[in-house]
């Protein structure tokens, strides 16, 4: 596998010299180099970041990705009302993989990851401050997760309690905008639903903005429109044209997914062969 990143100015992303670039070339598979992680795209950011601000500094940049999960991953501690309970909570929290002092995942005897448990990152209420999503200390519930209806209680939504945890399979009634269970309120206010990624994070901490192309667009995902490309000339190879006929025919139907089936027909009325 082969990760780097190109721009239309400036091709494949070097330094002048060419020495110096981002590419990772990765075998893939757990008998191999693993697999590609948010750790590792990461990492290639950080050193493509590296690169610009040092051979490049007079440019805007603006990194695009697409819309793999790889590339969406959220802190561990991220804000989240997916598994929130309503009821304050002395167990809840968030089960991670437990790491060592070199982030290495730790593995019990029997050969399982270990897990543990974190808090959640703090809110932010509606004018800017931050809310703490446990109890503190003196309160009777110290420690304790406040839960969905009490945080939204201290956000002004006074009949919090009475409503329900979640709508059946959380198919709220009015959409998306309804004011109808906790979950739907708590997925609306606007700290839970701008959560940024640590992509985002990660560049923006040094100056760069982030771009997330829509999910499996043709015409927008580099990825996607190389791998179309790619198919319309295994099609044309498949149909007997040679490289030079697969170049033409690809060009030709741009706008399909596949050569026609009668493409040699249509290349021997262009291209008549002479005795």
């Amino acid at each position: 596998m082969v990760s780097d990143f190109v721009s239309a100015d400036y091709g494949w992303l070097r330094s002048p010299d060419g020495k110096e670039g981002a590419r990772v070339l990765f075998k893939a598979g757990k008998a191999r180099d693993g697999y590609f992680t948010n750790e590792d795209v990461l990492a290639q950011t950080e050193k493509a970041m590296d690169i610009l601000q040092k051979f490049y500094p007079d440019d805007d940049h603006i990194f695009v990705f697409d819309n793999a999960t790889t590339h969406l991953k959220r802190a561990n501690d991220a804000l989240s009302a997916r598994k929130m309970p309503k009821n304050p909570s002395k167990t809840w929290g968030i089960w991670i993989d437990s790491k060592d002092g070199d982030g290495r995942t730790v593995r019990g005897a029997d050969g399982k990851v270990v897990k543990e448990k974190i808090r959640m990152a703090d809110g932010q209420m509606p004018n800017g401050d931050p809310q703490p999503l446990y109890f503190p200390d003196g309160h009777e519930k110290a420690g304790w997760f406040k839960g969905m209806a009490q945080i939204l209680v201290e956000r002004g939504y006074e009949s919090a309690h009475a409503l329900p945890s979640e709508c059946k399979d959380f198919k709220c009634p009015s959409g998306r905008d309804s004011y109808c269970c906790c979950r739907r309120l708590m997925f609306n206010q606007p700290d839970f639903a701008n959560v940024d990624s640590l992509l985002e994070s990660s560049c923006r901490v040094q100056g760069f903005n982030v771009v997330f192309l829509p999910k499996f667009h043709c015409e927008l995902n580099f990825i996607e429109h190389f791998a179309i490309r790619s198919a319309r000339f295994i099609d044309a190879y498949r149909n007997g044209l040679d490289g030079r006929q697969a170049a033409w025919a690809v060009k030709r139907y741009r706008g399909h997914r596949v050569i026609p089936e009668g493409i040699l027909k249509e290349l021997d009325n262009l291209f008549p062969k002479t005795a």
